[in-house]
């Protein structure tokens, strides 16, 4: 889910729950200064909402398809939430909002008091499952970064592993080239010596024949 829309949820939530407190306080005041007080509090917090609820329809349609339909779902349900606060705070701020109350009777009293007590409770729930959502979200982000760096940490380790095979390879490498020079050098004194064994053997065969030719030749 994207951080950008449950920060938006987050505050929505809050706010909704302080909306429908208030809402709830606003039907019991009975002096006109505080209540007119509450309502401008009211009214200004319901702008807000509606701005928070544009804010999350445009995050969630910059997104993925399947992502986006579930937050679009979701978004549904806010918007029927803040319809009924609307609704609520409307009729609550009505002039004749006390002489309907009076008139209503005591039942509807307890009925629409339930109903405001339901819109809190619904409220408060929300924003207890969108602080879940974001825990989570936390948590996975906070596993995500320890198996990032876990994966950081062999691959730092695979790179000593090959650093240390290619400093042997090349001490490999240098010997090999070592025992090259040697075998050439060896190679060439043993071809020098050759030539020169060949050299005495020529010289002595000579040294024989002229030894025979000449006791054959005084003879």
């Amino acid at each position: 889910m994207s951080e950008v829309f449950e920060g938006y949820e987050r505050q929505y939530c809050e706010l909704s729950a302080n909306l429908s407190r208030k809402c709830y306080s606003a039907s019991a005041i009975t002096d006109s200064e505080q209540k007119r007080q509450k309502f401008s509090d009211i009214n200004s917090g319901i702008d807000e909402a509606d701005v928070l609820i544009r804010k999350m329809d445009l995050e969630a349609r910059s997104l993925q398809p399947g992502v986006k339909a579930s937050l679009l779902a979701k978004l549904r349900e806010y918007k029927a939430d803040l319809n009924k606060l609307k609704k609520e705070f409307k009729r609550i701020s009505s002039p004749n909002a006390h002489d309907e109350l009076l008139e209503s009777g005591i039942a509807d009293i307890h009925s629409v008091s339930a109903e405001q007590r339901d819109r809190l409770s619904m409220s408060v729930e929300r924003l207890n499952q969108s602080s879940e959502r974001i825990k989570e979200s936390r948590r996975t982000v906070l596993e995500t970064e320890e198996l990032g760096i876990s994966i950081l940490e062999d691959l730092h380790q695979q790179r000593q592993t090959l650093l240390h095979a290619h400093n042997k390879l090349y001490d490999v490498d240098s010997a090999i080239d070592k025992s090259k020079k040697v075998l050439t050098t060896m190679s060439r004194r043993i071809t020098k010596n050759k030539w020169i064994v060949i050299s005495i053997i020529v010289a002595l065969v000579l040294a024989i024949i002229l030894i025979l030719y000449y006791k054959i030749s005084h003879g």
